[in-house]
């Protein structure tokens, strides 16, 4: 019996082509790493990229935890900013379409068209 292993008998005679051997490893590390990103995403990390809008329901819910949690707000003081928050997201929506209207009265009516294509593209999806 030699005292080769099985990976040295089967080179014994062959050679490597360096540029085939290059091709071969940067495939399977783009192939591992595309599985990896494939995995990942399956698991919800691609969840925690996308946050939703400052201005949705679940954008308003998530600030709004974020602040107790990080500031330490006592009940009363949850309440008090809360109320606060809620007068702000209304005062922003009425803002945004008080400047909307005024913006539509400059514009002809193809401008305005397009100005509610780029509304819409700006849009959460």
């Amino acid at each position: 019996m030699s005292s080769t292993n099985l990976l040295e008998r089967t080179a014994i005679g062959k050679t490597w082509n360096p540029k085939l051997a290059c091709a071969i490893t940067l495939a399977l590390v783009f192939l591992s790493g595309a599985a990896a990103g494939a995995v990942a995403m399956n698991l919800g990390v691609h969840k925690g990229l996308h946050q939703p809008a400052f201005d949705t329901p679940a954008g308003k819910a998530r600030y709004f935890a974020r602040m107790q949690k990080e500031l330490d707000l006592t009940p009363a003081q949850s309440e008090q900013i809360e109320s606060l928050l809620n007068d702000f997201w209304q005062l922003y929506h009425t803002v945004l379409s008080d400047s909307k209207q005024r913006v539509e009265q400059l514009l002809n009516e193809e401008q305005r068209k397009k100005f509610e294509l780029l509304l819409q593209q700006q849009q959460p999806r």
